[in-house]
């Protein structure tokens, strides 16, 4: 009886099935991806850019997947086998329904995998499950093309709420939510221009396209570290949906700017590159709040930052009231699943209403430090209406002072998830006199 195992070789597809199917078990169990890769960097600093890779790869595109490996394996055991294997088997599922033509190399590397990932020996259950899967390919397909979840790859609590609200857009909210994010920039216009950025990088074999908003979008996503100019802070990634913020909050030179929860300090940054203003951006957690001093430093700005609770006014305002306010709202992220693919498995029907509940308390504290006249943008990246539209219609409602300002000549802006941009929403709001 042989006790130890030579481990996997690093580079093998063993190795990335089983670090992936570690990865979703614990997303599985209520961890976020970003905190599991933390983790996993923390443990395996050693991890080869090729084999992190491949395991990104894997755990992204399995975790947008997820709604259809578990429904094929709900018809291929009859209870749910024990984490990590479960994930085990997710992630092969969706790498035979990828890359059928390495469905040989497939089966026998997630055998080896499990070998690695349990006591127990769960290698005759992976090999026999997956080589039913194959057997069952079209049947498996057919039946997963007639369910809801498996169709559509995400919660049903989810979809039904999308009909609902959007009976026009719903396939194709859920479609954008299932598919790979853009990688988009906002040029720093304090150190370069659009035209320069665009033939830097087109110079280096990194070709972009410019969006009407002036954002730039790379053809193909790519390491940013591989990028020209970035360390040098001639432009910042950020989604062209999230680059409306800055220019909708309408900022002056010489304004008293609030930015509430700033993390990781895209917005900050954009707001300062297009004024001279007085900027303070606060954010609950403190290593969040390094990152938006951080991004600062690259581009040679500067902000007050202060990690603290906006709720808790007391504690961070000195009585100056602000002119403009951004409110970029904790939500529900569904508008950026695709970026964050775990959400759709972490949240729960009754989180929207939590939401709901805690942006209407920030709003409300917020209310009291602008300035009459002041104006204050409230941003989400969401597209459930309880926490946009009905959102903004009852802090109107509960603030006689409120007057609703058009963005782009409508009431509110809904972007919706698409090729170009995620999905947000913005409302303009002004302080009466």
């Amino acid at each position: 009886m042989h006790h130890t195992l030579p481990p996997l070789p690093e580079d093998s597809l063993g190795n990335a099935l089983k670090i992936s199917a570690e990865l979703i078990a614990q997303v599985v169990e209520g961890s976020t991806l970003t905190d599991a890769l933390a983790a996993l960097g923390a443990s395996q600093p050693q991890l080869s850019p090729g084999t992190r890779g491949a395991v990104l790869d894997l755990t992204y595109s399995t975790l947008r997947d997820c709604g259809r490996q578990d429904f094929i394996l709900s018809k291929l055991l009859h209870k749910p086998l024990p984490e990590p294997i479960q994930s085990l088997l997710r992630v092969a599922l969706h790498r035979l329904e990828v890359r059928p033509e390495q469905a040989h190399t497939v089966v026998d590397q997630a055998v080896n995998a499990a070998a690695h990932l349990l006591k127990g020996n769960f290698k005759g259950v992976v090999n026999g499950v997956l080589r039913n899967a194959l057997r069952q390919t079209d049947s498996l397909r057919a039946a997963a093309n007639q369910d809801m979840m498996a169709e559509h790859r995400h919660p049903a609590w989810w979809i039904r709420r999308l009909r609902q609200q959007y009976p026009d857009d719903w396939r194709d909210i859920l479609r954008a939510g299932n598919s790979h994010p853009p990688m988009a920039l906002r040029v720093n216009a304090l150190r370069s221009d659009i035209d320069e950025v665009q033939e830097m990088l087109a110079a280096a074999g990194h070709p972009t396209r410019e969006l009407a908003n002036g954002a730039l979008v790379l053809e193909r996503p790519v390491p940013v570290q591989r990028l020209p100019g970035f360390s040098e802070g001639c432009y910042s990634v950020q989604d062209a949906g999230a680059q409306a913020a800055a220019r909708y909050l309408d900022v002056h030179d010489g304004q008293r700017v609030l930015d509430a929860c700033a993390a990781p300090g895209g917005k900050t940054c954009h707001i300062l590159e297009q004024a001279d203003v007085q900027l303070t951006a606060l954010d609950t957690d403190p290593a969040r709040a390094r990152r938006i001093r951080e991004n600062l430093d690259r581009l040679g700005l500067d902000a007050q930052v202060k990690a603290v609770d906006c709720r808790h006014v007391e504690q961070w305002w000195d009585g100056q009231a602000f002119d403009r306010i951004l409110a970029d709202l904790p939500c529900s992220a569904s508008g950026v699943v695709r970026r964050n693919p775990d959400i759709k498995w972490l949240r729960r029907s009754e989180d929207i209403s939590r939401f709901a509940a805690l942006q209407a308390e920030i709003l409300d504290q917020l209310w009291q430090v602008l300035a009459p006249g002041g104006k204050m943008l409230y941003v989400t990246c969401s597209v459930f209406a309880e926490e946009n539209h009905a959102q903004i219609a009852a802090f109107a409602d509960r603030h006689p002072d409120c007057r609703r300002l058009p963005i782009d000549g409508q009431t509110d802006c809904q972007y919706l998830p698409c090729a170009d941009h995620d999905g947000f929403f913005y409302a303009l709001v002004e302080k009466q006199a």
